[in-house]
């Protein structure tokens, strides 16, 4: 065989190689999926039986969903709850956040640097080693057992992250640019808006998709926090769900509970995955 076709023979093999790790993993990574919304779909009766076939085999079934949505309350309350803290958190995340990091990124001022350090150094603390003196001080302030008490922890524990993101994606922006507009008489706020803005929108899409997953699906403060039932979250509700009526759990109607909760991160996700994977390397590398 000659050289050449040696070589090409090579490729081939580094190619369909490549391909049937990629196929593998990927598969590891569906099949959770698809196995949770599958076994959402069996009847009561057998989502209770071993998980072993994940498909129905008596035919599908919406009794789950309906059943989910019987629990308590019922559905609509914890998702409207869920959606009002996360479409808050992302909104107010974005906002601060792109300032801040415009601020710490092209402007001079006292204790620029340590405080930078020290909005970053919140990073390494626990969460839950802060739940008392959080409780404490929404109590004080008169937002404990509320939603917009709520809102406020989740932007709290989303700032960090999302500042140093928006200062580095600040940062990569050439000044030349900033230059040219100021000749241009753009004041800060059009520059800011106008010119700076749509050079850093992956970095704002990434914050944004990150406070949406992690209000989405916090549970912890969620749970210590609220104690009124008409203001619980998704994630509350499935823990009353999974802790079931009389000792027993209705898998079927947990699994629901995980597709519903499920379906709207996949989707943001699946729309926004190009301006997610480029605002987290222009916001990690300078």
């Amino acid at each position: 065989m000659s050289p050449p076709a040696a070589a090409s023979r090579r490729k081939q093999a580094g190619f369909l190689a490549t391909h049937m790790v990629g196929i593998g993993v990927a598969i590891l990574f569906l099949a959770p999926i698809f196995w949770t919304v599958l076994s959402s779909f069996k009847p009561p009766s057998e989502a209770r039986q071993p998980p072993l076939p994940p498909w129905p085999v008596t035919g599908f079934s919406t009794e789950n969903y309906a059943a989910l949505n019987g629990f308590g309350a019922g559905l609509l309350g914890p998702a409207q709850n869920s959606l009002y803290v996360t479409a808050m958190t992302v909104v107010l995340s974005v906002i601060i956040s792109v300032l801040a990091g415009y601020g710490f990124s092209r402007f001079r001022f006292p204790f620029k640097d340590a405080l930078f350090m020290m909005i970053l150094s919140t990073i390494m603390i626990p969460f839950q080693s802060i739940l008392t003196p959080i409780f404490l001080i929404l109590t004080r302030l008169g937002l404990s057992n509320t939603l917009t008490g709520l809102v406020c922890v989740y932007v709290t524990l989303q700032l960090p992250f999302s500042v140093f993101m928006m200062r580095n994606a600040f940062d990569a922006v050439p000044r030349e640019i900033e230059e040219a507009a100021r000749m241009d008489g753009a004041n800060n706020t059009r520059l800011l808006l106008t010119v700076m803005l749509p050079l850093v929108w992956p970095g704002v899409v990434t914050i944004a998709l990150f406070a949406f997953l992690g209000a989405w699906n916090e549970f912890l403060a969620a749970l210590v926090l609220m104690t009124d039932q008409a203001k619980f979250t998704l994630p509350i509700m499935m823990t009353a769900l999974q802790s079931g009526r009389f000792g027993a759990v209705d898998w079927g109607a947990v699994q629901a509970g995980v597709t519903v909760m499920m379906i709207p991160c996949l989707i943001l996700f699946l729309l926004l995955q190009r301006y997610y994977i480029r605002g987290l390397t222009a916001g990690a590398v300078k």
